[in-house]
């Protein structure tokens, strides 16, 4: 069988364990969800990003986690694309979402940035023609400024449904890279 969709899976997220349970770091927690389901269990060190290669149904996958800060995620994509003979259409990025409800989950292709500091510098890297998983975290409530939101650590009840949207996007991560994201969007998207 061959893989039609992203063959690179790149989590958004800040390195350190102070961000480790933080809706910024969906991305990471995603791609640690994607390693368990994947049987990855080894990880090096290329171009500034921690990854793991895995042979899916005969073809190479690499899940990559940037080690710069989210704002400075871009310089690691593109020399992971350039390293592994990628573009972006081979790319599947996983982030956190302001504009969707906590829990959401949505599959994209190209689009803007929205302000999202990760995906800022991915657009200057490689462009914005990429594919996209997006994991709702919501919005602030009152007048709590985004940053400090998104870098809250999330404990309680708010952990536990953050761990569930995380566990349901594995799948669809999945399903994207084997069916390809029109078929994935088709599928998920209206959940």
């Amino acid at each position: 069988m061959v893989l039609n969709g992203p063959r690179l899976i790149v989590g958004l997220g800040n390195p350190g364990d102070e961000y480790r349970d933080t809706r910024h770091n969906a991305g990471f927690k995603v791609i640690d969800a994607l390693a368990e389901k994947l049987g990855v269990n080894y990880w090096k060190i290329r171009d500034g990003a921690l990854i793991g290669e895995v042979t899916f149904q005969g073809e190479k996958l690499i899940l990559a986690k940037p080690q710069q800060f989210m704002n400075r995620s871009g310089s690691p994509v593109k020399g992971l694309c350039s390293h592994y003979g990628l573009t972006a259409a081979d790319l599947l990025v996983i982030h956190d979402e302001l504009d969707l409800p906590p829990g959401t989950l949505r599959l994209k292709v190209g689009g803007g940035h929205a302000g999202h500091n990760g995906l800022r510098s991915l657009h200057e890297k490689i462009g914005d023609d990429y594919n996209r998983l997006r994991v709702g975290i919501g919005k602030p409530e009152g007048r709590q400024p985004a940053a400090d939101y998104v870098l809250q650590r999330l404990k309680g009840a708010g952990l536990m449904d953050f761990e569930v949207s995380i566990q349901q996007a594995a799948p669809i991560a999945i399903y994207a890279i084997e069916e390809g994201m029109d078929a994935a969007m088709s599928r998920y998207n209206g959940l």
